[in-house]
């Protein structure tokens, strides 16, 4: 094909002819014509030659046109363009719409075309208000603005423009001065977002060359959607929009260290609404791994119908090599330790390296595909770009994120009593065995009983199913390649069951059916039979498929987004189930959760269920950047490195299985005490929305009035929301702590080391130190540890009383951990799941959050700003030791009584008696730092002034003050603050008398005998004391005022004239 576009000498102004030449054959007109009205063209006539020749015949086509855009702009420069896009448009490479005028309309080549098409298609992701023909007519219509439009971005980003700020701003001044000339505000609207979404762009690829120097195919830009006008919320931190005539994509990026799946998507119009939601959930799920979330999606835009399956994949696996391609052009690499730009791009933001994908719906078996372009690129990531490949780890075959979720619901049903691993319990599944977290999540307990499931094709139902004989079924199943419901073995299946096409007009129902979900009619179609079935009383629903199946009764099918699926939705206040488990993503929506939970059902969230592939696919590429090292470096063959990665897949799944185990039990810790803290929750939204980090309506977390009418029903908040609260309060945490120099500080290597498996430690450990993302994963790994043992909002909760940062509380944390070892205790109370009752391991836990909670304000207070870990457990950690080792000893009559009391109650409940022990003794020692202080500062035996200590505590009733502070009825945050304040001071009281006994009163061996001599000398304050508290227990209640004046009367006892 080869054309002539030309304007004939005798005829009007306004005609134009166009000859194409074709070799052999005829050109259909039907094809042509479309392109040339397209480009602004009115045909009216077209004469076809044939020239015969030897060689093979030739067609000429001549098309009469008239062109009304003005014959100013017919010359042969525009002639020269007219040629070269339609070439392209015929070849495939560029788009046939109306877009093409603008080649005669304002001169612009067709990759210029391109761009603005591109940013157009853009615009239509982001709900821009206005179709594709308006702006088209609104750009033609001005075509000297859409000219400087493509001058504005030419200046910006051609590499030999050298741009200087005064000429962007003279052609923005001209911008303006002819938007001033346009008379409609939509048009004027239309272009002045063009103008804001060209200075959005960060990157583009426009100007480089491909490897035989044309032009690329696609175009790919980067944008910072905080600066784009009307951008939709979530707002991501960087997003790449990759177009062509093929395809298009997305990338969406929560920060600058990220990770998310690349998916194609079927949703032609609105793909990356249905990415942002995806990131949005990533980002929470990915609070516990070290890059933030991240997810990227594109959809194939030529027809698939008719292909064969492997012609289908060959297009689908172009458009996903172009989007990873479209990315990396403007991603910075590595080289040596240093940034290394893309070539011919100019950039407006900082260095920014790193970027990795992984397999999503529809490109789970591409990471090799992934890598070999990453490879290409020279990308310094090398196969770490996409975990998953042929060496890496495979997540269908270790089954992780299904036995991620698997942590949840096994969590779930042990707050009921129930462990799933030994008992048999009853499931609705959605799925099939041929699914990864399906399948892999239907095997993991022989005492599963699934009495039904369907799939996009199939029903299944099987009554009374008998466990280990379908277990064993299943399994077969999962081992058959691209199996069925249909392959299911029938004879397998108990009465009244059987396996029915979701094609079918009706089913009919059997009585065993009928008494399975309560069904009163005889026969129904596949969709109210599922509808039913979500409905039905099982023990457990688990969701391994793709769709919304839950909402709540506040939301409507449109608020959901998942048409497929709305005449078999159901609300989360129709559930008959006990527990939830989201294997897949969006089974369920947020509000559906909350509406579950509240009516007494049990459920977390997908981002928190299924977070375990992601956190794998993590661990593989931080554990491939560091063996990437000492490969470069020659310690290591590329055959060693992955005999390693293989050797490390079990101890890598326990890693990861240890962040599920954590999530879950961060958040149910939480809702065991939600009503009494939920006003410090609330606090706590109310500050991540004043500091802009939450948008409150689109997390679904209560309003301040549904938040006072729980507090006045006495509910907290439910499981589902205090997931998204704890993945804030990581979030909040993570960026404090990146931006501080606590990951710099050689006493937390141990966190770095603990992150990865314990052969890398062993061997590597120097290595770790100089990892690309050190600072990164120490910073992950102590949010993780510091949010999941004291919860969510506890750093703004100590912030608000003490008036610290992160840091400081980050630093206390990790003193008071150490000095008490409470990580072993925890541990240990952990490994009695199914020995002890959840709520006794709970409570356990919570003491020991309640010990380092004090600790933490306590250094907070004691050191302020002179806060050195290491120095903070070597003053304290053998005093404290010395202590624990010494109890019950130190301790008064009644402590010991009360001691005695607890460790019982612990041994009765099932909980071995050296734990019982510890956990109640280490509870004793919520003043050890205040005992070790006066120790040190007055040289005494430790023992000495435990024991004056305790037995001070004890003749001034301390005890029942403390407890009757604790009951203080809290309304408000004040009434919180105060309340700490109150014991705060109380313990100091403690303490200083404690230290003035010691050096007023003459050493005895007895601490009660010091007492005494000691109580003689100030006996009317002791006696008023005695006497004021004597006067309070009798009393059917106190209040603030009461305790207050009680706490102040203390401080009287100090006093030396008394």
């Amino acid at each position: 094909m080869d054309l002539n576009f030309y304007r004939p000498i005798l005829e009007s102004s306004e005609y134009v002819h166009c000859r194409l030449y074709s070799a052999t054959n005829p050109v259909p007109l039907s094809d042509v014509i479309p392109i040339l009205e397209n480009m602004g063209l009115t045909v009216f006539g077209e004469r076809p030659y044939r020239i015969r020749h030897p060689s093979g015949h030739v067609w000429i086509h001549d098309f009469s046109m008239s062109y009304s855009g003005g014959q100013e702009r017919l010359t042969e420069e525009s002639s020269r363009l007219f040629q070269e896009a339609f070439l392209k448009v015929w070849e495939g490479e560029v788009d046939n719409d109306g877009f093409n005028q603008l080649v005669l309309d304002a001169g612009l080549q067709w990759k210029e075309v391109v761009l603005l098409r591109a940013y157009a298609r853009y615009f239509k992701q982001i709900k821009f208000p206005f179709s594709r023909s308006y702006i088209i007519e609104s750009l033609t219509r001005n075509a000297e603005i859409t000219r400087l439009l493509v001058d504005l971005f030419n200046l910006k980003f051609n590499p030999k423009s050298k741009a200087k700020a005064t000429q962007i701003d003279s052609i923005l001044q001209k911008i303006e001065s002819l938007l001033e000339a346009v008379a409609s505000l939509d048009q004027d609207r239309i272009l002045r977002s063009y103008v804001n979404i060209i200075q959005s762009t960060l990157r583009s690829n426009f100007f480089q060359q491909d490897a035989d120097g044309e032009t690329k195919s696609y175009i790919s830009f980067k944008v910072d959607p905080r600066q784009v006008s009307g951008m939709p919320l979530p707002m991501p931190m960087f997003e790449i929009f990759v177009f062509s005539s093929r395809m298009e994509g997305v990338h969406l990026r929560g920060g600058k260290v990220a990770r998310g799946g690349l998916r194609w998507s079927d949703r032609m119009e609105d793909f990356r609404t249905e990415v942002l939601g995806l990131m949005k959930a990533q980002m929470v799920k990915n609070t516990v791994i070290v890059p933030v979330g991240s997810k990227g999606g594109f959809i194939v835009k030529r027809p698939l119908d008719g292909l064969a399956r492997e012609q289908m994949m060959e297009e689908v696996v172009f458009c996903y090599r172009t989007l990873l391609k479209g990315m990396l052009d403007i991603t910075d690499n590595l080289k040596s330790g240093s940034v290394v730009p893309p070539v011919d791009v100019v950039r407006y933001d900082e260095d920014d390296p790193y970027l990795v994908v992984a397999a999503d719906k529809g490109t789970a078996t591409f990471s090799d595909i992934a890598n070999g372009v990453a490879d290409a690129y020279g990308y310094w990531l090398g196969d770490a770009f996409a975990s998953g490949g042929s060496v890496g780890y495979d997540h269908k075959k270790m089954g992780i994120t299904a036995r991620g979720a698997w942590e949840s619901v096994k969590r779930n049903f042990r707050e009921l009593g129930v462990n799933i691993q030994t008992t048999d319990f009853r499931v609705l599944g959605i799925g099939d065995m041929s699914g990864d977290v399906f399948g892999n999540g239907m095997l993991l307990s022989r005492h599963i009983k699934l009495v039904a499931a369907f799939n996009h094709m199939h029903i299944f139902l099987d009554p009374d199913p008998d466990p280990e004989v379908t277990f064993k079924e299943r399994e077969r199943l999962f081992k058959l390649p691209r199996s069925s419901w249909t392959d299911y073995d029938k004879k397998l299946i108990s009465k009244g069951g059987g396996i029915f096409p979701r094609s079918a007009k009706s089913i009919a129902l059997t009585d065993e059916v009928k008494a399975m979900t309560g069904a009163k009619v005889d026969k129904m179609t596949p969709t109210e039979l599922i509808n039913l079935l979500l409905k039905s009383p099982v023990d457990l629903i688990w969701n391994g498929g793709i769709g919304t199946y839950i909402k709540s009764e506040l939301e409507s099918h449109e608020d959901v987004g998942d048409k497929a699926n709305d005449a078999l939705r159901v609300n989360g206040n129709e559930l008959r189930c006990k527990v939830v488990g989201e294997g897949g993503n969006l089974g369920v929506t947020q509000l559906g959760r909350v509406e579950f939970s509240i009516k007494g059902g049990l459920i977390y969230t997908d981002a928190i269920d299924n977070s375990a592939g992601v956190d794998c696919s993590d661990h593989e590429v931080n554990i491939k950047i560091l063996l990437g090292q000492i490969v470069a470096n020659g310690d290591m063959t590329e055959k060693q490195r992955n005999k390693l990665l293989a050797e490390m897949t079990d101890e890598v799944a326990e890693l990861v299985l240890a962040d599920n185990y954590a999530q879950t039990q961060a958040i149910s810790m939480v809702v065991s005490e939600a009503p009494e803290r939920l006003n410090e929750h609330a606090r706590f939204i109310d500050f991540l929305e004043s500091e802009g980090r939450l948008n409150r309506e689109l997390e679904h977390l209560p309003s301040k009035k549904v938040i006072a009418e729980r507090q006045a029903a006495k509910r907290g908040l439910t499981k589902p929301e205090v997931a998204v609260l704890l993945a804030y309060s990581k979030m909040t945490y993570f960026e404090a702590l990146i931006h501080s120099d606590i990951p710099d500080d050689e006493f937390l290597e141990t966190e770095l080391i603990e992150y990865f498996p314990a052969v890398l430690g062993e061997r590597f450990s120097k290595e770790m130190r100089a990892h690309q993302l050190k600072r990164e994963i120490i910073s992950t790994h102590l949010t993780n540890s510091i949010v999941e043992h004291i919860g969510p909002g506890f750093g703004f909760r100590v912030r608000e009383e003490v008036g610290t940062n992160i840091a400081g509380v980050t630093r206390s944390y990790l003193a008071a951990s150490k000095i008490f070892s409470t990580d072993e205790l925890w541990r240990d109370i952990e490994a009695l799941d199914n020995q002890v009752a959840t709520s006794v391991q709970m409570e356990m836990m919570r003491m020991i959050a309640r010990l380092i909670e004090q600790s933490v304000l306590w250094i907070l207070r004691a050191r302020q700003n002179r806060i050195v870990v290491r120095d903070l457990v070597d003053y304290f950690q053998d005093g404290v030791q010395e202590l624990l080792e010494q109890m019950p000893k130190p301790l008064a009559s009644k402590d010991r009584l009360a001691l005695n009391r607890q460790i019982k109650y612990y041994l009765n409940a099932g909980v071995p008696r050296e734990v019982a022990q510890q956990v109640s003794r280490i509870v004793m020692l919520s003043s050890a730092m205040d005992l070790v202080e006066v120790a040190k500062q007055r040289k005494r035996e430790i023992q000495v002034v435990a024991s004056l200590y305790y037995n001070l505590g004890s003749t001034l009733e301390f005890h029942w003050v403390r407890d009757q502070i604790s009951r203080l009825a809290v309304q408000t945050h004040w009434h919180s603050m105060a309340k700490t304040r109150l014991i705060d001071t109380l313990n100091k009281h403690q303490r200083d008398l404690t230290a003035q006994i010691l050096v007023t009163v003459k050493k005895q061996k007895s601490a009660r005998k010091m007492i005494e001599q000691w109580a003689d000398e100030y006996r009317f304050a002791y006696d008023r004391h005695l006497k004021m508290i004597a006067d309070l227990k009798a009393r059917t209640s106190v209040d603030f005022a009461m305790m207050s004046v009680v706490v102040a009367g203390v401080g009287s006892l100090l006093k030396s004239d008394v």
